[in-house]
């Protein structure tokens, strides 16, 4: 097997853009050949995986692979495909992209994620993304996002004390780590005030508990060892990923509790036992913040703190620079936004800058292992852990 490194990268804006799907594409497209300065061209790429979740219903658009091959002037040899696993895609496409460079099927992959969720009316975005969840069983109950993760929020406070006051350091710190990101949807830190004035969305959360809708795209290129070392002189190496679903249901979740993550567990053990690592290890890590409560869940299911403590981890700065892991440097999907297939892709991104020290002033010192985290829902979850030479 052969090993796999990222070789450039590129990223659009992310916000309410003015941009159609093919542009968003386009414009990430420009930005990744841009930054390798000529060092790889879209004639030399010979594979494709775009990572998107519902460009047939927000860009009335399938057959999603070719046309952003054509866009964006790439003409695959090897592979060719569109990955869809709701907000996982973009982890879930750079694996596919990783093994079919490992076992030899491809040699230059562009893996491109790209969302245009905003539409001209809000309601159909909103009835859009209903089709991520089991539309007879939870869909039709309103069980859509905020209130699934409100009711982990509400579990998690009770089994181990979390506190509003928890919740609102993650959004506090992701907004201020965002003010130092360009292509972030909201720059701007708040402070605890401004959170505490925002309106309810469903208890406990508040309107910066929760992500917003986004659109956006960023890709990265990959390539084998030999090409790697070609291409640039500080790859950013694959070390390991890993993958775990227990249920799509929320009925079905194991034991009946959402509180405790055992799929996002399973992953972690299988990325740090590929990597050759451990949670003590890892410098900074991009984890799916989709709302606050995900980001202190994460936290403790990735094993940078105990069970339980995960609110008190963020409040007390220990997931903040000089603390024991940075987590989200670039502000994460509360301080990026969150365009669904885009998100895994940047996530890439930013270890690819942070791990070749061109992060700029949201830097993390000295960073040698970088850690992406994307979770589909509670029950599933996506993971690929980064290192330099």
């Amino acid at each position: 097997m052969r090993r796999v490194a990222i070789v450039g990268a590129g990223i659009t804006k992310f916000g309410v853009r003015q941009a159609t799907f093919r542009d968003l594409a386009a414009e990430a497209a420009k930005s990744l050949f841009d930054s390798v300065k000529g060092a790889v061209k879209p004639q030399d790429i010979d594979g494709i995986v775009v990572s998107t979740v519902m460009p047939e219903r927000n860009a009335f658009q399938s057959h999603i692979s070719s046309v952003i091959a054509e866009t964006v002037g790439v003409k695959p040899t090897s592979i060719s495909a569109r990955v869809e696993h709701m907000c996982a895609s973009g982890n879930v496409a750079i694996r596919l992209a990783s093994a079919a460079i490992a076992t030899g099927m491809a040699e230059l992959v562009l893996v491109l994620g790209v969302e245009k969720l905003n539409t001209p009316v809000a309601a159909e975005t909103f009835l859009n993304m209903m089709c991520g969840i089991d539309r007879e069983w939870e869909g039709a109950y309103g069980l859509t996002a905020p209130p699934t993760f409100a009711l982990a929020a509400q579990a998690h406070m009770r089994k181990y004390g979390t506190t509003p006051e928890q919740l609102a350091a993650v959004t506090i710190k992701n907004r201020r780590h965002a003010a130092n990101n360009p292509y972030a949807q909201w720059p701007t830190p708040i402070d605890l005030a401004k959170y505490n004035s925002a309106k309810p969305i469903t208890s406990p959360f508040k309107l910066f508990d929760c992500s917003a809708i986004t659109d956006g795209a960023a890709a990265v290129i990959l390539a084998p060892e030999d090409r790697a070392r070609d291409l640039t002189d500080k790859p950013v190496w694959i070390l390991g990923s890993g993958q775990a679903i227990t249920n799509f249901n929320l009925a079905n979740a194991p034991e009946g509790r959402y509180e405790d993550w055992p799929a996002l567990r399973k992953a972690a053990a299988s990325a740090y036992g590929s990597a050759g690592i451990t949670a003590d290890d890892v410098d900074f890590a991009e984890v799916h913040d989709c709302f606050t409560i995900a980001e202190v869940i994460a936290t403790e299911e990735l094993g940078f703190c105990e069970k339980g403590a995960g609110g008190e981890f963020v409040a007390s700065g220990q997931s903040d620079y000089g603390g024991k892991v940075v987590i989200n440097p670039r502000g994460g999907l509360i301080g990026c936004g969150h365009p669904l297939g885009a998100t895994g892709v940047a996530q890439a991104a930013e270890n690819f800058w942070q791990l070749r020290g061109e992060a700029g002033p949201r830097q993390v010192p000295d960073a040698k292992i970088g850690l992406a985290h994307t979770n589909s829902g509670m029950p599933e979850h996506t993971i690929v852990i980064y290192g330099r030479d």
